[in-house]
């Protein structure tokens, strides 16, 4: 086997290895001298078949065993003798000419192929003592306890028959039978009975629950509306239809009551038991986005250290993930990149930005822990594994056993726990200060790109922000 290096073009490799024809005989011979001392055939004793009638029977796929592993030593081999830390598998390119292939399958000719490499490149890690974040912390506020308990309160309101006259009003409940129909046809889904549909819940398709402010018990109404163009059902999306509603009986909502009931109703002893309750999960929550904002002001001091050749194919693979994305939401949104007053090329620039961004700090903290020999046991793999299993109820076992035999699926439950280690470790290397804020102060950047959702968005700057932290989430 002859290996010899054709390209070395920044992060880009390729060699090219020849295998001769003498070396293929030996390969196939040795391989054929084992199969036989195996192989079962008719007319035959075990061990005595000749090879050359083995040669006959399964040589070409004796042969293609042979070059695979032929082809796999090689990669190994650059590998090793390169010193080389790959970004993606090896690509394998093998001559055009059919004839030198079929002589090569039968051992008459010389094989040459190429292996084209993608690297990942060398990093030097950064002197991090000069840097300095804020860490912002705040304390719940009671209004914050009462807003909660305001929510939790509303969300388990009862409801009340208010009367066959009473017509129905936002924040009312209606309990309704329908049946859907397409050009006069009923479809698939499109009927139910005693359905509760509570005015302005939004939970129907947009412009049906408004058709129905105003009924009594009792009544019957032709709803017509047009199936979103994203709606799930393909068979639906863009398309009028006309629902036959029938309204059972028409609830308004009863008095909100913050008590001991309450308390009782989701499972506490009393109100302040619900309020210690509460107050420590906001108080989760707070140090949950505290941690959210520290990180980030890492990985943009990170970024700041940093600046290197990436992989071309890693940063398109990431780009195109990130796109797709875009492309989904905006799709959703009904928008196009002109109401976000930006162009398609515009977009794509930043968005690639992003891409380059995690692809680079996703090196970056691989680099940082496996030199600093960050470890991931099996009990907080299997706990995460856990954890990911729960968000399917019913499912639990299915998940698991998915994870369990899908070592890429698993190693997507490894990653972020690998990198929330990575974080740590450099938390330790840099100076922190607890900085005290306002609830307003650290949930403000959530604040504003939520309320930017409501309405068409500049693309650039406040859509890029967005997918960057989401980026930096899930860096590694």
């Amino acid at each position: 086997m002859n290996v010899t290096e054709t390209l070395s073009q920044g992060l880009k490799r390729e060699f090219q290895v020849v295998l001769n024809a003498a070396d293929l005989k030996t390969r196939l011979d040795d391989s054929l001298q084992d199969l036989q001392g195996k192989a079962k055939i008719n007319g035959f004793r075990p061990g005595k078949v000749p090879v050359a009638h083995l040669r006959r029977l399964y040589g070409r796929s004796v042969m293609s065993d042979v070059l695979q592993n032929a082809v796999n030593e090689a990669n190994q081999k650059i590998v090793a003798d390169n010193n080389l830390k790959l970004a993606f598998e090896p690509q394998i390119r093998f001559p055009e000419n059919k004839e030198e292939i079929e002589a090569a399958m039968e051992a008459k000719g010389d094989l040459a192929f190429t292996v084209a490499l993608e690297v990942l490149p060398k990093i030097e890690l950064a002197d991090l003592s000069d840097v300095s974040l804020l860490k912002p912390v705040a304390e719940v506020p009671e209004t914050e306890v009462d807003a909660a308990l305001e929510r939790m309160a509303a969300g388990n309101r009862t409801f009340a028959a208010k009367g066959a006259k009473a017509k129905a009003e936002k924040g009312d409940r209606l309990i309704i039978s329908f049946v859907g129909t397409l050009d006069g046809e009923k479809f698939d889904g499109g009927t139910g009975e005693a359905i509760p549909l509570d005015l302005g819940a939004g939970q129907f398709i947009p412009g049906f629950e408004e058709q129905l402010e105003g009924v009594k018990t009792g009544d019957t109404r032709t709803v017509k509306v047009t199936f979103p163009e994203n709606y799930g059902a393909a068979q639906l999306a863009g398309k009028p239809a006309e629902f036959e509603v029938t309204v059972t009986e028409v609830q308004g909502p009863e008095a909100v009551k913050i008590d001991d009931e309450l308390a009782k109703a989701f499972g506490m002893e009393s109100l302040e038991a619900l309020k210690t309750a509460v107050r420590e999960q906001l108080g989760r929550d707070f140090q949950a986005q505290s941690r959210r904002k520290l990180k980030k002001g890492l990985l943009d001091a990170l970024d700041g250290k940093y600046g290197f050749e990436l992989p071309p194919t890693l940063v398109e693979q990431e780009f195109s993930s990130v796109w797709s994305q875009v492309e989904a939401d905006m799709k959703q949104a009904n928008k196009t990149f002109a109401d976000e007053d930006t162009t398609e090329d515009a977009a794509r620039a930043d968005y690639r930005k992003i891409a380059e961004r995690r692809v680079r700090l996703g090196l970056v903290l691989a680099e940082i822990g496996e030199q600093a020999k960050v470890q991931i046991s099996d009990d907080e793999v299997t706990q995460a594994l856990i954890e990911r299993a729960r968000q399917f109820p019913g499912q639990e076992k299915q998940v698991w056993e998915f994870y369990q035999k899908n070592p890429q699926a698993l190693a997507e439950i490894r990653a972020p726990i690998f990198e929330e280690k990575v974080v740590d470790h450099l938390l330790g290397q840099v100076k922190v200060e607890d900085q005290t804020v306002s609830r307003e102060a650290l949930y403000a950047d959530d604040d504003a790109e939520e309320a930017a959702e409501a309405k068409p968005k500049k693309a650039a700057a406040k859509k890029s922000k967005k997918a960057e932290e989401k980026a930096d989430e899930a860096s590694a």
